[in-house]
């Protein structure tokens, strides 16, 4: 099999854990497997980076700091190799511009284009182990050196998985797998065996935090099997993450998230007229601010009622929005006591009774539910932080998901 591994900061946080990673890479290649692993920076250094590049500069240029950020993956993939290397295992390591990884031109927040894989695959052919620097590639057009952004590196494994045809990609974290829930709230949460793309992308969209949703998006584009796992407990089985039809019995719930990086912004007494709504959500889209949840009322003196959620780190920026439509209102509050908590499960499509069952164990626990938004695998309510974890506990006891 060729197998794509990638193992996060913790992973490779110190010289022990790195030659951890080099024990679990040599276990796979003795079992007569290839590998390309893709690494990121040892936990704690791209934040350094940060604080050097500050002394000098407040504003640094986006340019310099991809330049200066994309050391630290490298330092990294040099050392395993060498680790490797040192254990009779032939390996070498790659940047992103040698990997093949070809970007847009957006600094600090690229996206891949295409990946050539001519060096990897003579690299493999000639029995090499391969450790890539992730998080990074080399712009189009400007062939200079740019970085993905949050999640680069579980990114970068999946877009060569994808590119190489690889049998699986596995990502390796301080994690065994995926629970039905967070189990420091729940300590009944379960592990899954497996799970859908489609489940996956809206856990992790929802708060959970163990793979960044633009890594699942890729996944489920190139159809690439992907594998959470922990590098701590690695012969420990993780949860699959596949397409819906490769599961045979999919649950009717198979988790629940909860997002506590929350605020409700309330609009009140908004003139109900045609445009007003295009014109604030398009200036909110325009300041980069992501609305999640929209509910609107109307009264009967043709006043309308707006509330919206957005993420705790563009209230500054929804603010300053919101300013502009101060004379259109009566009122704007701002409320960051609020969570998202919320239930997926792909097998909601076709069972009744889901969301009743959900607002029931809510009210008998006395939680009232501000907003409801919902589609085909996902319920999602807005309600007051204090009852996050009863929440949680109580759903997860509800639909039964340590069974």
């Amino acid at each position: 099999m060729l197998k794509v591994l990638k193992f996060g900061g913790t992973s490779v946080g110190t010289l022990e854990r790195i030659q951890n990673v080099a024990q679990i890479i040599k276990k796979i290649r003795d079992n007569g497997d290839d590998v390309i692993a893709v690494v990121s920076a040892m936990s704690g250094e791209t934040n350094k980076l940060i604080e050097y590049a500050n002394h000098f500069s407040k504003n640094p240029s986006n340019k310099e700091l991809d330049m200066l950020l994309s050391s630290g993956e490298r330092v990294t993939s040099a050392l395993l190799s060498i680790a490797l290397n040192e254990q009779g295992y032939k390996a070498t390591s790659m940047s992103g511009r040698e990997a093949g990884i070809k970007t847009t031109s957006k600094h600090t927040e690229a996206r891949i284009e295409s990946i050539d894989t001519t060096n990897m695959k003579k690299a493999l052919a000639e029995g090499n182990v391969i450790i890539v620097a992730g998080f990074q590639g080399v712009s189009v057009d400007e062939n200079r050196v740019t970085t993905l952004g949050r999640g680069g590196s579980d990114l970068t494994a999946v877009a060569i998985a994808g590119a190489i045809n690889a049998d699986i990609c596995e990502i390796y974290t301080d994690v065994d797998g995926i629970y039905t829930t967070d189990p420091r709230i729940e300590p009944k949460a379960k592990k899954m065996d497996q799970i859908s793309y489609d489940e996956m992308l809206e856990l992790a969209s929802l708060g959970a935090k163990v793979l960044q949703n633009r890594s699942v998006e890729m996944a489920k584009k190139l159809n690439v099997n992907l594998v959470s796992r922990s590098s701590f407990t690695p012969d420990v089985e993780g949860t699959l993450i596949t397409k819906e039809e490769n599961i045979m019995e999919a649950p009717v719930v198979s988790g629940i998230a909860l997002d506590k990086n929350q605020v409700r912004v309330g609009m009140y007494k908004v003139a109900d007229k045609p445009g007003i709504a295009a014109n604030i959500f398009t200036s909110l889209a325009d300041a980069d601010v992501n609305v999640d949840m929209i509910v609107q009322t109307v009264a009967v003196d043709g006043k309308a009622d707006l509330d919206f959620t957005i993420p705790t780190g563009d209230q500054h920026k929804a603010k300053t929005v919101m300013e502009s439509f101060a004379k259109d209102v009566e009122r704007i509050d701002y409320n960051e006591s609020i969570c998202k908590v919320s239930i997926v499960g792909v097998g909601m499509k076709s069972n009744t009774g889901v969301a009743s069952k959900a607002f029931k164990a809510l009210a008998n626990e006395n939680i009232n539910i501000r907003i409801i938004s919902t589609s085909e695998i996902k319920i999602s309510m807005i309600i007051e932080e204090k009852y996050a974890e009863l929440a949680v506990r109580s759903l997860h006891d509800v639909y039964e998901l340590d069974k």
